[in-house]
Formats: C-alpha cells, structure tokens, sequence
C-alpha cells in the first residue's frame, strides 16, 4: 500500500507569529480501543505527570506561556482559547486521569502531556486533499469535535486548512468531526505545534516519541511531510 499523496505547507505569515510546528503521515496502523501494555504505560506516565503538577505550575509553564502569547498575537482570546496540551494537564490535575478515546488518540494525548506541546491527529482518508496551515479568510467551512453543528471562525486566526476550504484544526484548539480518528482509521496525518518559547530539540523528541509510541502499539510506517530541525 503506497502513502497517500497528502502535502503540508505553513504560510510564513503564520511563522511570524512565532508559531513552530512538525508534520508526518503515518500508514498501516492497526487502530484499538486500548491494549493491557499501553493502560500499564498510560497510568505509569501520568502518575509521574502527576508528581509534579500544580495549577501553579500549568499558568507559569514557559511552554503554556508560549500559546498565550501566540493566541495574544493572532488576536485569540485566551479566555476561550485554550491550547490542547493546557487543557489536557488541566484535566488530569482535576481528574487523575486522562480521557481515553481509543489507542492512536490516546497515543498522541499522552505526549502531549509529557511534551506540553499541543498534538493532533486526522485520518487521511477523510482529508479533503493536501493540508496548509495558513491565516484564516473567516469563509472557510468549521465542524468542531462533538459538537451537533458547524460554527463559524473570524477572519485572521491561524487554522489547518485542507483543500476543500474546510479547517481541520482551529488553532491548536479544537479538532473537527470530518477528520477524527476512529478504528476504522488506516493512515494518520499528525500534527505536533509548539510556539516561540519551544526549541527545535523540543519538537523533535516529542515528534520521534510519538512516532517511536505509536510503531510499538498500533504498527505502521512513517514519512516526514515538514519539520523545523
């Protein structure tokens, strides 16, 4: 089975910003709704998230910092906005525990959290042509994740944006319902987005860590679409 033709650009008004980002497609996985191997990793690795995690640390986290100020600077609010990666320490401080969705989700969540970088996660078959990461026009279509209908995005935000003028993601917020992942899902396209405040070594470990994460527990094989090293 030959990868999918998918393309990945970053308009550089988007770089400006100070955003940093990494891309890769992924083919031949083998999706699950989890494996007893990966719930024993899962609870080792949030438990040591755990350790060392306080409200005060999530809101003076240079990292986190980092997507305020990238949200402040594409004229977001932070108030509604909040990056992926913040949202999932939040919740695990709350809960003890991280949502589980399936295996290549929960897979790309868990490094998140121990990145702190806001990852994400479409399946290819459902993308419509190549992916651009560019300012928003405030036309484009927008289905969030869970919810019952589209919403609208305004003009001048920063979105992943396929060839069908349909965001994939707002920002490194909000995922949509046409490209989710499911098990049926075969060949991923993965996002891993930092900001001014994350070095290249950053990106790269969290990146070769997802890749290296999902081989073990859901197979496949993997090619590079864009990285900053």
């Amino acid at each position: 089975m030959d990868f999918h033709n998918i393309t990945f650009d970053v308009d550089d008004n988007v770089l400006e910003l100070g955003l940093t980002v990494a891309a890769f497609v992924m083919r031949g996985l083998d999706n699950k709704p989890s494996t007893p191997e990966f719930d024993r990793y899962l609870e080792q690795e949030t438990q040591r998230v755990l350790q060392h995690l306080s409200i005060e640390d999530i809101k003076k986290d240079p990292l986190l910092l980092g997507f305020r100020k990238l949200h402040e600077r594409a004229g977001c609010s932070n108030r509604k906005n909040i990056a992926a990666s913040e949202n999932l320490l939040k919740f695990l401080l709350k809960t003890g525990h991280m949502t589980r969705v399936n295996l290549l989700v929960d897979i790309y969540n868990l490094v998140s959290l121990t990145s702190r970088l806001s990852l994400g996660a479409h399946d290819v078959e459902l993308v419509g042509g190549n992916v651009h990461l560019r300012r928003t026009s405030g036309q484009e279509g927008f289905w969030p994740i869970g919810s019952g209908e589209p919403d609208s995005v305004k003009p001048g935000e920063y979105a992943y944006i396929d060839d069908d003028n349909d965001i994939i993601c707002r920002l490194e917020v909000r995922q949509v319902e046409k490209t989710k992942v499911t098990l049926d899902t075969r060949e991923c396209f993965y996002i891993i987005q930092g900001n001014s405040e994350t070095s290249s070594d950053c990106l790269k470990t969290a990146t070769e860590n997802l890749i290296q994460l999902t081989r073990k527990f859901c197979g496949g094989e993997e090619r590079i679409l864009y990285k900053p090293w």
